[in-house]
Formats: structure tokens, sequence, C-alpha cells
């Protein structure tokens, strides 16, 4: 059983890393602000909670077992408010600044208007 549970715990690990990897060559990558958000807020939530996960086939059930559980919920509530949260930002900036925002979503693009 102590085998089961260690090669469960490394592929869920090694799983959620390649998540994490895929995720920060994403925001590397990718040519928009909301597509790298994409590519954030999406891998980052599976890479982590299957790490968590991983660790928590690691360690003894107990305390350590209930804390890893609580930050993978929290993980799971905060990371795609968070990421809400800055589209809608960047949406009321590109709003405010109008057409002068570059393709990435920064100011100081040129604009296609004279």
């Amino acid at each position: 059983m102590d085998m089961l549970a260690d090669v469960a715990s490394w592929a869920l690990i090694a799983v959620g890393t390649f998540f994490l990897l895929t995720g920060a060559i994403g925001i590397l990558r990718l040519p928009d602000v909301f597509t790298r958000m994409h590519a954030a807020g999406m891998t980052d939530t599976m890479g982590a909670g299957l790490v968590l996960a991983g660790l928590c086939f690691q360690v003894e059930a107990g305390l350590v077992t209930v804390r890893l559980v609580l930050v993978i919920l929290f993980l799971w509530f905060t990371s795609p408010v968070a990421t809400h949260a800055l589209a809608r930002a960047v949406l009321h900036d590109r709003d405010l600044a109008g057409s002068a925002s570059g393709p990435d979503g920064r100011n100081g693009g040129t604009s296609s208007k004279p």
C-alpha cells in the first residue's frame, strides 16, 4: 500500500508540474493579455492543486493533510476570483484609455485612428 501511495503521489506531482510549466510557457508565448490570463488562471489552479494533492499522499494522515486540503480549497476559490478581477481591471483600463492601448493591453501602443 505504501508503494501505491508513493506512485500516486509522484504521478500527481509530475502532472501538476507539467500544468505549471505549461502555464508559464503560455504566459511568455501568448500574444494578448486575456489569453495570458487564461493560461495562468487555468493552469495554476490545476497545477498547484495536483501538486498539493500529491503532497497529501506523501505525509501521514493528520493535521498536515488537513492544512494541505485547506490550501487546495483556498486556491480553488481565490485563483479564479483573482483572474476575473484582473480581467475586469484590464477592461476598465481599456475603456478609460480608449483606442490608445496596445495589442497586449498596455497603454502606449499605436492607435489606428488619427
